[in-house]
């Protein structure tokens, strides 16, 4: 079993590879959606000879022309567990997490609760009210309401003026907020130069919620800290605290710097995708062991667009890229490229896709075809990660054996 070298997992945000079985019970304007096998078919130059060569037209499963599988290639594809199709649940996925199904709720609902439990633990409460709704404010620093720039019932935001109240306090009324409620997430954040009038100046209220105008308030600004706490995620049960104990450091990257808690090592929060590839060969140079996770964020933005161009230009981006990594990698180290959720820019609408992902596998030297089959869980990633490590974490099977 190895326990020495670079395991290395890339996330494609949003490269699915072809609606899951379920979306027609579940998200019917999902039907249909295959983001890979439409970029495939639009009409702009691809560039994509690492990723097709990893296999990535063996994980499709389709015959596409003028594009051909892989004769040498770790491959395969996995289901989504998590509800829905989101970047958030599918990285604690594959870090290991199997998520509880959320609710959607609005502070309303568990307002008075909530009161009462901060002020059994010595927290000041007020009740800020606007237009016959009411938030908490705590401390006179911090407000706790709906998240206003979602979708309406899918976030508790926690805002506080970070100058007066410190991330430790704004996080420690995060995990209290989060015991009462059933939503997604919460959202836990602040920002410097900003006050609580200014914070409470920008409340608003919508269709029965009620929350901070979050950009409007000017915590994004500078120096801005977020912690998201999602609904049945124990990061205690996550390979990145599995691999810690073993001595292992973590790397992330992108916006897996945001969403994945890890103990130690190096953050690297970026959107701009030659940029984040920039950090993570910059410290591949530096470390020849770790875990090191990375999110690739404009695909993702392209989907949300609708704009397959940019999308494809993207991929080309990062495949070169990707060619670049490999050509520093050894033989003791593992490289998985991977999505986390679909996001067809062909599909007519502008949200997430419920998609299977592609899992494709980098071992230097390789030269057999080896399929990995379809994986029920994404957290097969995290639990191989977890082996490789000389470890072990609560979900997911390992495949370890598989590619080695």
């Amino acid at each position: 079993m190895m326990n020495k070298g670079r395991f290395i997992i890339i996330v494609l945000d949003s490269f699915g590879v072809g609606e899951m079985d379920d979306v027609s019970q579940v998200r019917p304007a999902d039907i249909g959606s295959n983001t890979c096998l439409h970029l495939l078919e639009y009409d702009r130059k691809k560039q994509w000879n690492n990723l097709i060569k990893l296999g990535l037209i063996n994980s499709l499963g389709l015959d596409v022309d003028g594009f051909k599988k892989s004769d040498t290639a770790i491959f395969g594809k996995s289901k989504l567990v998590h509800f829905g199709a989101d970047s958030y649940f599918g990285h604690q996925e594959i870090m290991g997490t199997k998520p509880k199904k959320p609710e959607f709720q609005k502070l309303s609902e568990f307002i008075d609760e909530l009161e009462q439990d901060l002020l059994n633990k010595g927290f000041e409460v007020q009740r800020v009210k606007k237009n016959g709704l009411e938030l908490l404010k705590v401390n006179n620093m911090i407000c706790i309401g709906d998240n206003m720039e979602t979708d309406l019932g899918q976030a508790i935001n926690v805002v506080g003026a970070l100058d007066y109240c410190g991330f430790s306090m704004i996080e420690e009324v995060g995990h209290i907020v989060r015991k009462h409620v059933r939503v997604p997430r919460v959202i836990a954040f602040g920002g410097s130069n900003v006050t609580i009038e200014r914070i409470e100046e920008n409340i608003i209220t919508k269709d029965g919620f009620i929350g901070v105008d979050a950009p409007k308030s000017g915590v994004y600004d500078k120096n801005y800290h977020v912690t998201h706490i999602g609904y049945g995620v124990d990061v205690n049960e996550q390979v990145p605290i599995a691999v810690a104990n073993k001595g292992v450091e973590n790397h992330l990257y992108g916006k897996a710097e945001n969403i994945i808690y890890a103990p130690n090592g190096t953050r690297f929060p970026c959107v701009d995708t030659n940029d984040t590839f920039d950090g993570l060969i910059k410290d591949l140079k530096i470390y020849n062991k770790g875990l090191f996770v990375v999110n690739i964020q404009e695909t993702d933005l392209s989907g949300h667009a609708m704009d397959a161009e940019r999308y494809i230009d993207v991929l080309n981006i990062s495949d070169r890229r990707i060619g670049d990594l490999m050509n520093l990698l050894n033989e003791e180290d593992v490289l998985i490229i991977m999505a986390d959720h679909g996001n067809d820019p062909t599909i007519g609408h502008t949200r997430h896709t419920r998609e299977n992902v592609p899992i494709l596998v980098y071992r230097k030297n390789n030269n057999k075809l080896i399929d990995i089959g379809y994986r029920e869980t994404m957290a097969d990633v995290g639990q191989t990660a977890a082996d490789y490590f000389g470890t072990e974490i609560k979900n997911g099977k390992s495949f370890l054996n598989e590619i080695i």
